[in-house]
Parts: structure tokens; sequence; C-alpha cells
């Protein structure tokens, strides 16, 4: 169902679905709820155990999931009903995120808890996120406006990062992280009842007698056989392993470096995720994906000049307009792959290449977690930015190397 929205908004276009609406009002609630707990979570476990490789364990815990099961669930994806999965991975994402909330009100919580919970957490969200990438493709009719829908969605997540950081920052310095854990759960409220009243044609399950592992093969060898997708998954990898670990590194450098508290780290995520959102906004007021490619090649090496020059810093407003340079460079290359990827890839597999694409951004990130709070208690956070930040240099001037290759892929 269409709405109606003035041409004169393009940047907008995707709100023309009643569908889209319904998602973007209950994610946006949601997000909200879950980078709260993200900075919470981080926050505790520093308070808990001061160690730089136990915030890397509980990192690993709770994203390893998405390399073992994410390619299952694009099977799944391309098998079954998308919109019943979705409904019920939110379920049980908000029994989750309810449990956490009732273990540190209670003052009973410790780290195998948060990393056991962080586990399961991990196994839901192995399952929805491919499956969420291809739904989004069902409620928006219109071939055209899937870029625009897909930077919308990033902008509202980059929204919820400015937003949830900075409240969690206030709520635990006031109140404690359990309240943060107790809104996110209640949050999952919202989305579970936007998508139980959208409007989606029942899927036609074909039977199908090929086997679940011929089904993957076949997505890994399409990914594999198509130069361009398997250098932006490459790459894709590449920022997993090496860049977004910057996560789990910034509540160290928010304590020992800037000599702050969870209200430092707040606005230092706060400023990642403005920079996020101006990302998203620019890409949401193109009007195709030609260009995208350029703009994937380009998005590592700002994120690693930005790393270095990050670590050069020991002062907050110094530090602030940095992570904005940070945020941005990472959702240019999240959001350009996705949009050039859901717009070359057959409908019959797009569940097996978003699960691939969960594997390389995703699935890579526990160990990054674990590599880079590993190298910050040998070498120092601010060491480890410098050397992440210049592997994400290299990576992308190999890239640029083959941009010509990838265009021809991309305009045959």
């Amino acid at each position: 169902m269409k709405l109606k929205i003035k041409k004169k908004l393009p940047i907008l276009r995707a709100f023309r679905y009643r569908n889209f609406c319904l998602y973007f009002v209950g994610q946006g609630i949601s997000q909200i709820g879950n980078w709260s707990t993200i900075l919470a979570t981080s926050w505790l476990v520093y308070q808990l155990t001061e160690s730089a490789w136990l915030l890397g364990v509980v990192g690993f815990a709770s994203r390893i999931p998405t390399l073992f099961i994410s390619p299952i669930a694009g099977v799944i994806a391309d098998r079954g009903s998308r919109h019943r999965i979705v409904i019920i991975t939110q379920i049980l994402s908000m029994v989750q995120s309810l449990l956490l909330a009732v273990l540190a009100l209670t003052g009973i919580i410790n780290v195998w808890q948060i990393i056991v919970l962080g586990l399961f957490q991990g196994i839901v969200n192995a399952l929805y996120m491919p499956t969420l990438q291809a739904f989004v493709k069902e409620i928006i009719e219109q071939p055209e406006d899937l870029g625009n829908a897909i930077a919308l969605n990033s902008s509202l997540i980059s929204s919820a990062r400015l937003i949830g950081p900075a409240v969690a920052g206030f709520l635990v310095a006031s109140v404690g992280a359990g309240i943060c854990f107790l809104l996110d759960g209640l949050s999952y409220i919202a989305v579970i009842a936007a998508f139980l009243v959208m409007k989606v044609p029942a899927t036609k399950i074909v039977p199908s007698t090929t086997s679940t592992i011929q089904k993957l093969k076949e997505g890994f060898d399409y990914a594999y056989d198509n130069s361009a997708i398997r250098s932006m998954l490459l790459l894709l990898s590449l920022l997993g392993f090496f860049g977004l670990p910057y996560v789990i590194l910034i509540p160290i450098f928010a304590a020992d470096i800037l000599k702050g508290g969870s209200q430092t780290l707040g606005l230092l995520m706060g400023a990642s995720a403005l920079g996020a959102l101006f990302a998203s906004v620019y890409l949401s007021s193109r009007s195709n994906i030609y260009g995208l490619e350029k703009a994937i090649a380009i998005a590592p090496m700002l994120l690693g000049t930005g790393f270095i020059i990050f670590s050069l810093s020991n002062v907050l407003l110094f530090s602030l307009p940095v992570m904005v340079l940070i945020g941005f460079s990472v959702i240019l290359q999240l959001a350009s792959t996705n949009t050039v990827l859901q717009t070359i890839v057959d409908d019959d597999k797009m569940g097996r290449l978003m699960s691939l694409v969960s594997m390389a951004f995703m699935g890579v990130v526990p160990f990054g977690n674990l590599f880079s709070g590993w190298l910050a208690s040998q070498i120092g956070v601010t060491n480890t930015f410098v050397f992440n930040g210049l592997v994400c240099l290299g990576g992308s001037m190999l890239f640029i190397r083959q941009l010509k290759t990838i265009q021809r892929v991309l305009s045959s």
C-alpha cells in the first residue's frame, strides 16, 4: 500500500509504503533501547573487571554466532516466511533484555552471566539480521526505492546511536545500567507490534528437493564467482575485523586517556552516531547506485585516517569531531555495500547473500574484538587504534586498484 509523499521530498520516498512506515517507527524505538544497552553493557563490564581482554570476550560471545548460524539463516529466509521469522526473533530478544535487567537490578549480575546472555542474543541476531535485510525488499514495492529505504534505515540506526548512548550515559551515571536493560526490553513491544500489524502477502513456500548444504554451496558459489560481490564482501570483512572493534576500545579510551566517565563515553558514541547520520542522509538523497562503488572504496581510507588522528588526542573536544568522521565512514561503507548488493543480487538468493553480508561484517567482529582487546592489553589502546587504522588504509588502496574491474561488472 502506498501513501502520498510529495515529489519535492525524494529523500523520503520510501515512506510511500505503509509497511515501511510501520517498520521505521517500531525499529526506531527499539534501536534506541538497543544502543543504550550496548553502551551500558560495555561500561558495566569495564567497571566490574577493568579488563580490556574481558571487554573483547563479551564482544566475542555476542557476535560469534553470526559466523556459524547466518548461512543457515539465509537458507531459511529463502525458503520460509521472513515476516514470521522476524517476529519470533524479536520476541526472543525482548526476553533476553528483560533477563539482563532483572540480574542487574537485583545486584547479582556478573561477567559470566553477561557473556551467556550475550551469546544467546548473538544466536537470535544471527537469525534476525539476514532475514530482516531480505524482508525489507518485500515491503518496498518499487525496486527504484530500495536504495532510499536502505539509506533511511541506516539513518534510523544512526539516530538511535545518537540518542541511545546519550540516554544511557545519563541513566548509568544516575540510576545504573539495569534501567537501560529494562527500557531496552520494553522497547521491543513497539517493533513487535509494528511487524504484527503489517499487511504482508502470504509467502509461497515452494517445496525443494535441494538439501540445505547444497543451498549453502549455491549461495557461496554465486558470491565467489561474481568478482564485484566477492571484493565487496572481502572489504566488508576487513571493516568488521579491524574497523568495528573500535566500539569495545572506546570505554577504555574514555576512562584511561580522556579521564572521563559514562557520560564521556556517551558523548563519544553520540558523536560517532552523528557522523553515521550524516552518511545516511547523504545516501538517502541519491537517486541510484551509480558511483556507490567509489564510496565503498573511499570509506575505509576515511576510517583509517580517523583512527590514527583519534589516537593522538587526549582532549574530549578534539576527539568528538574525529568520532563524527569515524561514524560517517563506517555507515558509508556498510550502507553503500548493502544497497549495491541488494540491487544486483537475484531475488531467490537474497536471503543467502544477506547472510554472507552478516558473516562478512558481523561474523568476523568477535575475532576482531578479541584481537583488538588483546592488542590493547599488549601495546595500549592508542597504538591499537593506529595499527587498525593502517590496515584500513591498506584495504582501501587494494580495493581502489580493482575499481575498474568492479565498475565493469556492475554496469554489465
